[in-house]
């Protein structure tokens, strides 16, 4: 008998519950073509829930996601919750307690996809960011002294542990293994100027590498690889890097992969729970206009699938994308001018599959 998958669903803020609701919709479809069973639950943490009872996350929240098998989620932040209350509240919250320790962000160029980059195609723009999610300056390590006066001093720590950098530096190679590209997997860190934590990252790689002799080790500082990502994106098969040079390069990889819009995550604990959502914001001006893109949303929910084992069926959504945004319908990725509501886009693909 096949397994019937348990998903919490967490549209969130914003045009969060738009997009969600396409996701779903495509995801509906596919399942339904490859026999995969599951079952919805649904939470209604953010913004709103959050000013009507002042709760971000109640204690129960957790436990009941550690049941489920995936948790997809649209988008979080609303105009009258202060930033980083709900952020760190939910969103952190939610990745530490469930050891989600991989931040997982493809970035592909698709056809019929607008990039800024001049003379770039989807064969040259087809890499992936493996980010560690669970330390690093996010840890919330630090404090602040003498608040509110000219002798005021604030510190935020840069926390990476040897385990927490082995296990990322090791999913990053079993992943460059398995993608079979270039075989290729760049370390991006800052450790001329960053020794200590630049140190304990390098020789884990290199370590590492010599368990995977096929691969091709590389290095990058992270500045000059914002270059390159605008240069030469072709020179990229995987990266590795830490917890907050990984937050600033993926938002910079999604413009180079034609914008927010079609920019995809997954918050991956391989042995546990894992959560898949667009990278981009609730996005509370377009709220409740039937305008925004949903496309990233539905390429989460084919991450989602594919990080369950169920290939067929994120293939089945990949593919749909893929046909939809090469036949040239869907004008730009931007809210508002794709030439298609948000539902419209939603039913294309749906029908695409």
């Amino acid at each position: 008998m096949s397994k019937k998958y348990k998903i919490g669903v967490l549209p969130g803020d914003g045009v969060g519950p738009e997009i969600i609701r396409e996701g779903l919709k495509v995801l509906e479809v596919a399942c339904k073509k490859t026999d995969v069973k599951y079952e919805l639950v649904n939470y209604d943490f953010g913004g709103n829930r959050y000013l009507k009872t002042g709760e971000i996350l109640p204690d129960s929240a957790i436990p009941e996601f550690r049941k489920l098998d995936a948790i997809y989620l649209g988008a979080i932040g609303h105009p009258d919750v202060k930033a980083g209350i709900l952020e760190k509240g939910l969103l952190l919250r939610t990745r530490f307690e469930l050891d989600q320790y991989i931040n997982l962000r493809p970035v592909v160029l698709y056809p019929g996809v607008y990039t800024p980059i001049k003379g770039k195609e989807p064969k040259d723009i087809n890499f992936v960011v493996v980010r560690e999610n669970t330390e690093g300056a996010y840890s919330g390590t630090g404090g602040v002294f003498k608040k509110g006066t000219e002798d005021e001093m604030a510190t935020q720590l840069d926390i990476n542990t040897y385990k927490g950098v082995e296990r990322c530096v090791r999913y990053a190679f079993e992943l460059t293994k398995k993608r079979n590209a270039k075989k290729s997997l760049t370390l991006v860190d800052k450790a001329n100027v960053l020794t200590y934590s630049g140190d304990l990252w390098q020789r884990v790689f290199y370590k590492m590498g010599e368990k995977y002799p096929d691969i091709k080790k590389d290095h990058a500082f992270v500045d000059a690889t914002c270059m390159w990502f605008v240069k030469n994106p072709e020179w990229f098969d995987v990266i590795v890097t830490n917890n907050l040079f990984g937050d600033i390069i993926t938002d910079l990889a999604a413009v180079v992969q034609g914008g927010l819009g079609v920019a995809a995550g997954g918050n991956i604990n391989p042995e546990g729970v894992s959560m898949f959502e667009p990278i981009h914001g609730s996005a509370p001006k377009y709220t409740g206009k039937n305008v925004i893109n949903p496309i990233a949303t539905i390429a989460a929910g084919a991450m989602m699938m594919d990080v369950l084992g169920k290939t067929k069926t994120a293939e089945l959504i990949d593919n749909s994308i893929k046909n939809i945004l090469a036949s040239g319908k869907i004008k730009s990725m931007d809210a508002g001018k794709m030439g298609f509501s948000t539902s419209e886009v939603g039913d294309l693909i749906a029908k695409g599959i």
